[in-house]
């Protein structure tokens, strides 16, 4: 290891290195989902009958939201523990911190055993169904509607937020295994293989495309109308592959890869395909996942305020809108690089960091308008523009 290396290290990195902030952010999603569980329930919007999860069959037993809860707060406490053993350890240096990362390459080994351990007790329930869809899910696979299909999408559509994460998961190992390089120092997204990370943070993405060809031809099977719809959704997940590879082949360039193309080419096409992919996705967040009327033709009409939708189940009007706003800076958050005061998002671990927060924070906030938009076409019908994730199989009860 050469001693550039160590300079490499900011102080962001020094107090919270590389593996440790993989695991802020899988710990984060646990307590994300007990806060969706938490907050829809309160908002009379039963979570667990929309992904056809069991009822709770006596009083005695834990609600859901408390479940997850308590598996988010065990992922953490040994989290806590190994963050303070590691400061304590290194005491903010250099030689110690790049030294010593078996520590927090622990914890995320730590983390695995917590959620795979058959023998451990705690939400062991949650934690099968969770293993058992994302078993299904890895391969691209969609349960029937009645067998949970809606919260296989959910688990689908979290994985695609949580792509990079996932890939810095194999990156962190890869650098812990490889000879002469720590896993706390900067991190090498070069790891092993140029197109193992792409690879894997593409992986969610064609998971997603191929569940909805699998939806296309259920539709085509029943000789119901609508399956277009599926084609394009499939198409939303399929513009993300561009920007994968050409950020890819931007970190390393090499003009032989892409025929000679000269790399302000390849920057002007991954600028486009990314502007692309950016207003794809915040087009169908609004328009077909949240059933909101801003780019429809009844986005003024008076049964509802201007770009909402009829039923809403929120108290405030004004949460839609600040969520709309919020996911048009969050989904465009690529184009900080251009602005000099915040190149910073993109060039520094804790800019990375922030931008990689921020995109599961905004999942987490996409999952409450997700599950309510469904609530409403389960219990008052489809929109008019609905894509039909899920055949309506009997009215649930509102309440």
């Amino acid at each position: 290891m050469g001693p550039d290396q160590h300079a490499q290290l900011d102080d962001f990195s020094l107090v919270l290195p590389f593996p440790y902030r993989i695991a802020v952010i899988l710990v984060a999603g646990f307590w994300g989902w007990g806060v969706n569980l938490d907050y829809l329930r309160k908002a009379k919007i039963d979570v667990p009958a929309l992904i056809r999860y069991p009822a709770r069959q006596s009083p005695n037993q834990r609600p859901h939201h408390s479940s997850a809860y308590r598996l988010a707060t065990l992922l953490t406490i040994p989290l806590l523990i190994s963050l303070l053993v590691f400061w304590v350890v290194t005491h903010g240096s250099y030689e110690r911190v790049e030294s010593v990362d078996f520590i927090p390459q622990s914890y995320l080994i730590i983390f695995l055993v917590i959620i795979i351990w058959p023998f451990n007790r705690l939400s062991r329930s949650g934690r099968r169904r969770f293993l058992s869809s994302l078993k299904r899910v890895s391969v691209g696979g969609l349960a029937e509607a009645q067998d949970g299909k809606f919260g296989d999408v959910l688990l689908a559509d979290a994985l695609t937020s949580y792509a990079k994460v996932l890939g810095d998961v194999y990156v962190s190992f890869c650098m812990f295994f490889a000879p002469g390089i720590s896993s706390t120092s900067k991190p090498n997204r070069h790891c092993g293989n140029d197109y193992v990370v792409p690879l894997i943070v593409a992986t969610p993405s064609i998971i997603r495309l191929r569940q909805c060809l699998i939806e296309y031809f259920r539709v085509r099977r029943t000789g119901s109308k609508g399956g277009g719809q599926h084609l394009a959704n499939a198409l939303k997940y399929a513009t993300a592959f561009p920007v994968i590879i050409l950020s890819a082949k931007m970190r390393n360039y090499n003009p032989l890869d892409f025929y000679g193309f000269s790399e302000m080419t390849l920057g002007q096409l991954l600028v486009i395909f990314t502007l692309i992919n950016s207003t794809y996705t915040f087009y169908w967040d609004l328009t077909k996942d949240w059933d909101l009327t801003f780019f429809t033709s009844s986005r003024g009409d008076k049964d509802h305020p201007y770009g909402l939708r009829r039923i809403r189940y929120f108290s405030s009007d004004r949460i839609y809108y600040v969520a709309v706003l919020v996911d048009l800076v969050l989904r465009f958050s690529w184009l900080s690089k251009f602005v000099p005061s915040l190149v910073w998002l993109t060039e520094r671990e804790s800019g990375i960091f922030i931008l990689m927060s921020l995109e599961v924070a905004r999942r987490w906030m996409w999952i409450f308008f997700r599950v309510e938009t469904e609530w409403v076409r389960n219990t008052r019908g489809p929109a008019p523009h609905d894509i039909l994730l899920g055949e309506l199989n009997g009215k649930l009860d509102a309440d």
